[in-house]
This record gives C-alpha cells, structure tokens and sequence, in this order.
C-alpha cells in the first residue's frame, strides 16, 4: 500500500545521491587509511575493515537503489531500511574502529588536534549515553508520532535531514555504549548498562505503539508488521550490542594472572 505520494523521481535521485555520498567517501578513506596502515605500521586486522564494508553497504542500500525507493511505497521495507541505517550499520561501523584507524595513519600533528578535539566539553556531551538515546529512541519517537513522517515521505529536505539523523543519532549512541574507538570521557560500565536498559524500553514500546497506533498513511496491517520488524529486529541487533558490552566488562574486571615466583618449581613456574 503507498504511503504518501513521494517526492519526484528526479528528487528523489538527488536525495540518493547526497545521501549516499558521505559513506562511499568514508568507504574510500578507511580503504586508502588500511593501505598506509599496513605499508608503513602493524597490520590492520582484515575482520575490521570487512565491519566497515558491511556497514557501509547496509547503509547505502537504506538511502540508495530499490529498497530504499521502495521504502517509499512499502512500510515494511521502510522498517528494514530504518533497522539497518540507524542501528545495525552504527553498530558494524562503531566496531570497526576508524576514529583508532584515522590517528594512527593521519600525520602525528593532525592526529594530536584530533585528539584535543575529543577532550572537548562539546564532544563530551554528545558521548553521554543520556544525551545520545534523546536524540536516537526520542528522535524516532517524534518521526513516528507527529507529521514528521508524513512531511519526510512528501519534502525533500525532510527525507534528507530525517535519514541523516537517524545515522548519526544511531552511531552516537552506540560509541556512547561501547568503547572501540578511543573516548577521553568513559562513563562506567554500570551507568552506560543502566541508560541501555532504559533506550531498550523506549524502542520496545515505540514499537508496540507503532502496532497499535498506524503512522498517518499507513494501513494496521502494515504498521502490525512493521511494528513487529522493528521490535523483534531491533532485539536481535541489541542483543548483539549487549553480547558486546558485556564482554568488554568481563574482560576489563575478571581477575589477571599474574608471575608470583617466575624460579620454576619442578620444572614450572608458580602461577596464581
């Protein structure tokens, strides 16, 4: 069923376009970064750079080509393209790590203005997991209750700024969540589980009042689908991002083991 009669073809193109750039430009500098990489330092690990390319690629197909365009007529697609561009390709890229890539390749100057930058009282507040889950979960809360929806699905300029959004506000919440890349200002692991929680709550019971309460346009059938896509989707990436976390935490307090008498002992050394 359509959802609004969207924009003309030839803006809709446009909207591709502009859309779809920063990540092919980021594609390219993570690519020529990972050459300088392993021509000049230590290896950078393949299973990164195949994050990055994963991310990238489910990022563009939610604002480039058939699906995204189909997006436009489709809810269902239209939730698949929101699961992938504002959760599992932050995600894949968070985990890729470019921030820790682009300071080890960029010049040592460049690097250290960088790094300054980072210790910023600005980019200390968009770190907060508080601050970043208003902008992701309450973000998407105001999309899907209020003509913003509708207003993205017939302007232009909408459709551009709600998807860039919805991608950014995405990747900040989850550098907020987990740390890959490097982050002057660390919140404990206790303060980021408990903010978690509370952002899982909120995208669960959007998507149950998606279920039962259809965006302007959209028929309760679609929205029943859609809504279960983006509860039972957006579980299944978070779950990941939990798996994640955790083991970050485990790893960071189990206990070390450390040389107590490194004189062997029969033949071994005394470990504890």
């Amino acid at each position: 069923m359509v959802l609004h009669d969207h924009p003309h073809q030839t803006s809709l193109d446009f909207a591709q376009i502009i859309l779809g750039a920063p990540f092919v430009l980021l594609l390219l500098l993570y690519l020529v970064a990972v050459y300088k990489s392993n021509k000049s330092k230590k290896r950078w690990p393949i299973r990164r750079t195949l994050l990055l390319i994963t991310g990238i690629i489910l990022a563009l197909l939610s604002v480039a080509g058939p699906l995204a365009e189909r997006a436009h007529t489709d809810f269902e697609v239209h939730m698949i393209g929101h699961l992938f561009l504002g959760m599992l390709s932050p995600l894949l890229i968070a985990l890729s790590a470019p921030m820790t890539l682009f300071l080890r390749t960029l010049p040592v100057k460049a690097s250290r203005k960088i790094t300054c930058l980072l210790r910023t009282k600005f980019v200390h507040f968009f770190q907060n997991p508080i601050v970043t889950s208003i902008l992701n979960i309450g973000g998407l809360w105001l999309l899907y209750t209020t003509r913003l929806f509708e207003l993205m699905h017939e302007n232009i300029l909408f459709h551009i700024v709600i998807h860039i959004h919805i991608f950014l506000a995405g990747y900040l919440f989850t550098i907020s969540i987990l740390y890959i890349d490097p982050t002057p200002h660390r919140k404990s692991y206790i303060y980021r589980s408990v903010v978690f929680i509370f952002a899982l709550a909120g995208h669960a019971i959007l998507s149950k009042f998606i279920y039962a309460n259809p965006p302007v346009g959209i028929s309760k059938v679609e929205a029943e689908i859609g809504g279960m896509i983006m509860y039972y989707g957006g579980d299944a990436i978070e779950i990941g991002l939990i798996i994640i976390l955790y083991y970050h935490w485990f790893n960071q307090t189990r206990p070390k083991v450390e040389i107590i008498n490194p004189t062997p002992i029969n033949g071994k050394e005394e470990l504890i």
